[in-house]
């Protein structure tokens, strides 16, 4: 594994090493920068305890691939390789001067957080950030994270600290209720619907689930067959699919190659008289259902096969013990009849009293007014 061997000389004078020690006694040395193409699987951080799929090693090291320019990929890493205490995966944006920007929701569109092993590590990472003298913008951050107050605290004195709301994804916490052949959905239409759409369903031919975790050399017939799938409904209509999208699928078939050989993949199908109906790519980790891609054949629309295949998961899901189903996304009608919790999110925006933080805020601001005024200028909706 090969770090930089050279600070990059910063236009005020800094350099992307500094040389001070941290307040708390550690060598803020300990952060270290890797650029440019790297084995991003071959760190150890997914020894730490990941909490979602986004902050797996195989989801980072599938959008650094997909879709960060070698010179533009800032991986931050704190401790000793080959298992470092913290990382801190970041994309260098060079808009309105140069900002680090969190590494996956600009480009994959999912929450997105630091991955640290505890609370005393992640204070250290954010005090040795703030010497890089760097703006940083951390977009979809859970609202409950410890990022956003260990950030406020690490660079009190030392920059501004701004965080705004940002979309929250539904999820359904799951319980022995959940485990039986009818969800225990609120409505009593909703249930009505379901068991409708199975009986159509079981009028074209029986009806099989099955939630795979497949082994690595039976993936790639499988991810193919998911993808097939997917095209064959609205999304590929709307260009949304995985086959009308190169980038994205490039990007899904690299981590679900990464999450299969980790043991956390799921794929999921919904076959009716023998032919695939629905499908679902998904991973479980830390007790959840993580939902990352849903599709269905546009020919089993009668019988809402995707529903069929969620109260499925769902089910499997329950039955494993696990705590809860992540919808992920943002929250939409067909999510609605399952579940009206949510997780909350944040955007959060740090500024170093520096003259590229100072830019970064001004060119902030100005876009923040500009965008005021235009809401007001289009009047009430």
């Amino acid at each position: 594994m090969t770090l930089a061997a050279a600070p990059e000389e910063e236009a005020d004078g800094s350099t992307d090493r500094p040389s001070e020690r941290s307040r708390s006694g550690l060598a803020s040395e300990s952060l270290r920068l890797l650029r440019g193409p790297t084995d991003l699987a071959a760190w150890a951080f997914d020894a730490m305890s990941s909490k979602s799929p986004m902050q797996h090693p195989a989801w980072v090291t599938a959008c650094a691939e997909t879709f960060v320019p070698p010179d533009r990929l800032r991986l931050f890493v704190f401790g000793c390789l080959p298992q470092p205490a913290a990382v801190a995966p970041f994309v260098e944006r060079r808009s309105f001067g140069r900002r680090l920007e969190l590494l996956g929701p600009g480009e994959v569109h999912e929450p997105m957080d630091l991955i640290f092993q505890n609370e005393t590590v992640l204070n250290e990472l954010l005090r040795a950030l703030l010497e890089r003298r760097l703006p940083i913008v951390l977009r979809r951050v859970p609202a409950d994270s410890e990022t956003l107050p260990a950030l406020r605290r690490a660079w009190r004195g030392g920059g501004l600290v701004v965080s705004r709301p940002a979309r929250s994804y539904p999820f359904l916490e799951l319980d022995s209720r959940w485990t039986g052949q009818d969800p225990p959905l609120g409505s009593s239409k909703r249930r009505s619907d379901l068991r409708r759409a199975r009986r159509r369903a079981q009028e074209i031919g029986p009806i099989a689930c099955e939630v795979t975790t497949p082994a690595p050399e039976d993936l790639p017939p499988l991810f193919d067959e998911m993808v097939r799938v997917e095209a064959s409904g609205w999304k590929h209509a709307a260009g949304t699919s995985l086959a009308a999208d190169r980038p994205r699928a490039a990007f899904f078939r690299r981590f679900a190659a990464a999450a299969c050989r980790a043991g956390i993949l799921r794929l999921c199908f919904l076959r009716i008289g023998g032919r695939p109906a629905a499908v679902q790519l998904a991973v479980e980790l830390d007790r959840r259902f993580w939902l990352l891609k849903v599709g269905y054949d546009d020919r089993f629309q009668r019988c809402s096969p995707g529903s069929l295949l969620l109260a499925e998961t769902v089910r499997h899901a329950a039955q494993r013990g696990l705590r809860s189903y992540e919808f992920l996304g943002v929250g939409e009608p067909w999510t609605e009849a399952w579940t009206d919790r949510v997780r909350p999110h944040v955007d959060i925006y740090a500024y170093p009293w520096s003259r590229r933080g100072g830019t970064a805020l001004a060119a902030d601001t100005l876009s923040s007014v500009r965008q005021k005024i235009s809401r007001a200028a289009q009047g009430p909706a």
